[in-house]
């Protein structure tokens, strides 16, 4: 059993840890506010180009890890 956070997790946490008013994420990503807020209310999920800018801004990236192990037929 995996510990890891997902990446919608690990983008949420980045955002409610920054302390930040929606409305600066907003302003300084380009991420419509009510998208913001939704997505850290669990309310929605974020379109891919949108996380894109979030975790830019909150300097996270996606790095390939060793794949896990796939059950064969």
């Amino acid at each position: 059993m995996s510990t890891k956070q997902t990446m919608t997790e690990t983008l949420r946490k980045a955002m409610r840890d920054s302390g930040l008013p929606h409305l600066t994420i907003s302003e300084a990503t380009g991420v419509p506010r009510p998208s913001v807020i939704r997505f850290l209310r669990g309310e929605q999920s974020i379109r891919l180009d949108l996380a894109d800018k979030l975790a830019e801004y909150f300097g996270l990236e996606l790095r390939p890890t060793k794949p896990a192990k796939r059950k064969g037929k």
